[in-house]
């Protein structure tokens, strides 16, 4: 894998304030709504063009429903959605037709997301006929040859069904589908969670060398942080519904500001077993609180070893600490500074060290 660099200013996604919830019901003669589940609570972000958005956490914190929401394919409580300067929050299942052309999705699953009785050609040419795009007969077939020959398989293997191929492959078959159109975004959700770790090493490469190509812009939803790393330029990590934190890739990992954050971190582990012994141990106690009933304040509060009195009253905004970094977290917001500190966690006060070393904005782990 290789790091990528910088990319432009300009914003081709931009969510504000999106709010996904699902009704709960009870009852069976009398079905009445008995509260809900607030799987996306709130979320803000922007993909510039060119760019690659990680979006990390806990499985069940809302990252698959976000990018399910901005493609409309669930629907959006509340908030905005916009693509290329327009709103489509409240666009009709037509008007998604259009916008579906530029925004396609890649899924976790290889397997599933093949259709068995289909083969490969037709799957990746399917796109194409929907829209009514190269439909001639020879340009139809030439174009599938290309798509075939760009995430490296062989042209002749459009007349193979998906059983034939491995994992790694069916997922390059996946990619070429989702290209067809010449999408400006790809919503990546999991891409490589399913593969073996170097076949995903070679899946990540393709996405970024197709974006080197194509000019592709990715919201890559992914748990694990080696992955994201090599293959994001900013990083966004999610909480029960919410992001708490925003960064370039390089800040988010040599100086993480939310305990969140650096707990995630601090569970990656480390190539060399010397190191790893020596390193402080800071794990996240506890489980994820329900996303019916969440934790009034931070949502994050009854795991972190940092919380305070305040962080289970007041739910901090996700604010801008410095250019280009954001957190949603009280420890480093000076609104704060002359309310109550007391600790709050059963963990205990933490280190004046770790105290200090948070609110510089560095991890409190070697």
């Amino acid at each position: 894998m290789t790091a990528v660099s910088d990319a432009g200013q300009d914003d081709i996604l931009k969510v504000s304030g999106l709010k996904v919830h699902f009704p709960l019901f009870k009852g069976v003669l009398v079905r009445r709504q008995a509260g809900s589940v607030r799987a996306v609570d709130g979320v803000s972000f922007t993909v510039r063009r060119g760019e690659t958005l990680g979006l990390v956490g806990e499985s069940g914190c809302g990252k698959s429903t976000t990018g399910l929401a901005i493609l409309r394919m669930t629907p959006i409580t509340e908030g905005k959605v916009e693509f290329d300067g327009k709103d489509i929050s409240s666009y009709t299942n037509s008007m998604m037709r259009t916008v579906r052309r530029r925004i396609q999705m890649v899924y976790q699953d290889p397997y599933g997301s093949l259709n068995p009785r289909m083969k490969v050609g037709d799957i990746i040419g399917e796109p194409l006929i929907v829209h009514g795009v190269d439909t001639e007969r020879d340009v139809y077939r030439a174009r599938i040859q290309e798509l075939l020959h760009l995430v490296g398989l062989r042209p002749d293997m459009a007349e193979r069904y998906p059983h034939e191929f491995s994992g790694g492959q069916r997922q390059r078959i996946s990619i070429a589908r989702a290209v067809s159109l010449n999408p400006a975004l790809l919503i990546c959700d999991e891409p490589v969670s399913a593969l073996d770790v170097s076949i995903q090493a070679q899946v990540v490469n393709l996405f970024q060398e197709l974006q080197e190509r194509l000019g592709l812009s990715y919201l890559f939803i992914a748990h694990d942080l080696a992955v994201v790393r090599h293959v994001s330029h900013r990083i966004a990590v999610m909480y029960l519904g919410r992001i708490v934190e925003i960064a370039p890739r390089k800040d988010l990992y040599q100086a993480p500001l939310h305990p969140y954050t650096q707990g995630l971190l601090a569970a990656v582990p480390i190539p060399s077993p010397s190191a790893e012994a020596l390193r402080p141990q800071q794990t996240i106690l506890g489980e994820p609180p329900s996303v019916v009933n969440p934790p009034s304040g931070c949502r994050f509060h009854p795991r972190c070893p940092m919380a305070m009195k305040v962080c289970s009253e007041i739910d901090p905004e996700l604010r801008e600490i410095e250019s280009g970094r954001s957190t949603a977290c009280h420890l480093h917001d000076p609104a704060i500074v002359g309310m109550d500190r007391d600790p709050l966690s059963p963990l205990g006060r933490p280190s004046s060290a770790a105290t200090s070393s948070a609110r510089r904005g560095q991890p409190a782990i070697a």
